[in-house]
């Protein structure tokens, strides 16, 4: 999840209108493992992706239409990273809707494959897991329409006294979703004691 700007501004204007040239858009997230086989049927079995190039060393997953999103190589050998190790913490993928988001949950829970952290974030909702190499994945959606609607709640929120969130159980989340409650019901973060904020942080 993004912090607001330092200044408690809106985000500054985009590098394509300040003159800048910049990405046009994320391409793929490479990652490189010792048991190739079991990443390749995780990330495909989490995206409901497929594979668009596939080889003893290589293996591309798509889950659009981008020739791959996900990219797997294979080498024998490599050692476990430490939870200490300096790296990226987490990539994060946005769903369209909440119930999409859910049905992910339930569809995942039903072979496996569960979140370690469920956390209402504020501007986000997310279910945050691991894949069999300990690497971290947030599968999240949108809560505000637009970025002048997150800077409104970052102003008029209690996120300077709570920046982590509040976590949720996903099956309770489910069964109010099931029975018809209102969105902005099930997506609004609850407001918690200063003294139950490092609570929030997931356990393992």
């Amino acid at each position: 999840m993004s912090s607001p700007h330092a200044s408690g501004q809106a985000v500054p204007a985009t590098a394509a209108a300040r003159g800048r040239i910049a990405p046009a858009r994320l391409a793929h997230i490479v990652f490189r493992t010792a048991q190739k086989e079991a990443l390749v049927a995780w990330y495909r079995t989490v995206f409901e992706a497929e594979e668009s190039l596939a080889n003893p060393f290589l293996t591309f997953l798509t889950f659009d239409d981008e020739h791959h999103r996900i990219a797997i190589a294979g080498m024998p050998g490599l050692e476990p990273k430490g939870a200490q190790a300096v790296g990226m913490e987490h990539c994060a993928f946005t769903y369209a809707s909440l119930g999409d988001l859910l049905a992910t949950y339930t569809r995942l829970r039903d072979v496996g494959i569960t979140p370690y952290w469920c956390i209402n974030h504020g501007p986000n909702l997310s279910c945050y897991y691991r894949d069999p190499d300990g690497n971290q994945v947030e599968l999240t959606i949108d809560v505000f329409a637009g970025t002048p609607a997150v800077n409104d709640w970052y102003a008029t929120s209690d996120f300077a006294t709570n920046p982590i969130g509040v976590k949720f159980d996903p099956e309770e989340l489910v069964r109010r979703f099931e029975a018809g409650e209102p969105l902005t019901a099930l997506t609004q973060r609850p407001v918690i004691a200063p003294d139950q904020v490092r609570a929030q942080l997931p356990r393992d």
